[in-house]
């Protein structure tokens, strides 16, 4: 069974910067499209960023670009998101996701779309106050 645990969210001011991660278990992890998405208040679930867990592409969305990175630690099986330079609007509830596997760039073309996901967390909560 797929489990996904996300942990580090909390209230941070404007400029601060906050560490995610989502710990998996219960599938074989290596050779799949992992994500992070985020869900603000009265607004539907967005794609953040994914990386693929063998070989660490990564891709962003543009408005996290500069500020945020994914990474993974394949031994630990965690994903992790560091957020930095944090702004009101990346409040929200952050979930990671993860798929059947697929090809790094198969991942590329499809984590903006949360429906490619089909497995999530429970999500975490970030605020930024300002």
């Amino acid at each position: 069974q797929v489990q996904l645990v996300e942990s580090g969210g909390g209230t941070v001011q404007v400029g601060g910067s906050l560490r995610l991660s989502c710990a998996a278990s219960g599938y074989s992890y290596n050779g799949h499209c992992m994500g992070w998405f985020r869900q603000g208040p009265g607004k539907e679930r967005e794609a953040v960023a994914a990386i693929y867990t063998a070989g660490d592409n990564s891709y962003y969305v543009d408005s996290v670009k500069g500020r945020f990175t994914i990474s993974q630690d394949n031994n630990k099986r965690t994903m992790y998101l560091q957020m930095n330079d944090l702004k009101p609007e990346d409040s929200g509830v952050y979930y990671c996701a993860t798929d059947e596997p697929r090809s790094s760039r198969r991942c590329g073309e499809i984590f903006r779309a949360p429906a490619n996901f089909d497995a999530w967390g429970q999500g975490v909560q970030v605020s930024v106050s300002s």
